[in-house]
């Protein structure tokens, strides 16, 4: 099936591969698509965790790391989800070790030269959001060029949130409409949800249907605030380096179980007496 999906979308002058399937077998399970998320949006949480508890640094968690994202992506594009938005690297995370972020920004950097090609081949687009003040200019190469060389792909799109914060987001998107009203482009009684939507990072992007973190921690921690104002919530107690396709499938399944009312709500009591 994931062939057969690969074969119809992608660049149109050429076909797309296939990711390979699990070393286990295992199959995504037969859910409608209708009870797809379209974007799912990914805390990769718990790499230092893993790694200190088998004595390594923490360093070493976020490179066992690399696989598991590969992974859930490949899982993404078998079950049909067209947007994975990954947290690599947060506002808050210059706050760590000086070592620590040099060996993220050297990470980040990497990952991205090692696996553009396979997201290529894939069909799958490469995004960025994030801030560029602080960033590495090679951070930045990088992912300028992933963006170019993935630009005609639509199996799925995977945007990299680097030097990302979810109020940051929102606080340039309100500069920048400020800007806007200043110069006299813009009304201020014409700005509404839809204006701000559109001055965010990646305003293309759909709302997140599914938020999920790993490592047993609830919470948000300022992603994608705005987007996932309406997302469905589920926590994984594995650490990151240690989830791959399955751990996505089993939650979407419980994605799929969820019912999304945005706001509305039937008294199902009224519904039984009505004629």
């Amino acid at each position: 099936m994931a062939r057969e999906r690969a074969s119809t979308r992608g660049r149109r002058d050429r076909e797309v591969q296939a990711p390979p399937p699990h070393p286990s077998g295992a199959r995504p399970p037969a859910i409608p698509a209708q009870f797809v998320p379209k974007h799912v949006a990914i805390v990769m949480d718990g790499n230092g965790r893993w790694a200190n508890e088998r004595g390594l640094p923490r360093t070493e968690g976020h490179a066992a790391g690399e696989a598991a994202l590969l992974d859930v992506v490949a899982g993404a594009i078998e079950i049909g989800v067209t947007h994975i938005s990954a947290y690599a690297f947060s506002t808050e995370n210059w706050k760590r070790s000086p070592e620590e972020v040099r060996f993220l920004m050297g990470f980040n950097r990497d990952v991205l030269r090692r696996r553009r090609d396979t997201m290529d081949s894939w069909g799958v687009r490469v995004r960025w959001a994030g801030r560029r003040p602080r960033l590495w200019r090679s951070v930045i190469t990088e992912l300028e060029t992933a963006e170019e060389v993935t630009r005609g792909n639509d199996v799925c799109t995977l945007t990299m949130c680097v030097n990302y914060g979810g109020r940051a987001e929102v606080a340039d998107a309100a500069r920048a409409i400020a800007r806007e009203v200043a110069a006299g482009r813009l009304d201020p009684e014409r700005v509404d949800e839809r204006t701000v939507a559109r001055y965010l990072d990646e305003p293309e992007l759909p709302d997140v249907d599914l938020f999920l973190r790993t490592s047993g921690e609830q919470r948000t921690s300022n992603f994608m605030i705005w987007q996932a104002a309406y997302a469905e919530m589920v926590f994984l107690d594995e650490y990151w380096p240690d989830v791959d396709r399955r751990h996505l499938w089993r939650a979407v399944e419980t994605y799929a179980r969820r019912d999304r009312r945005y706001g509305g709500a039937v008294d199902r009591a009224a519904a039984t007496d009505a004629p």
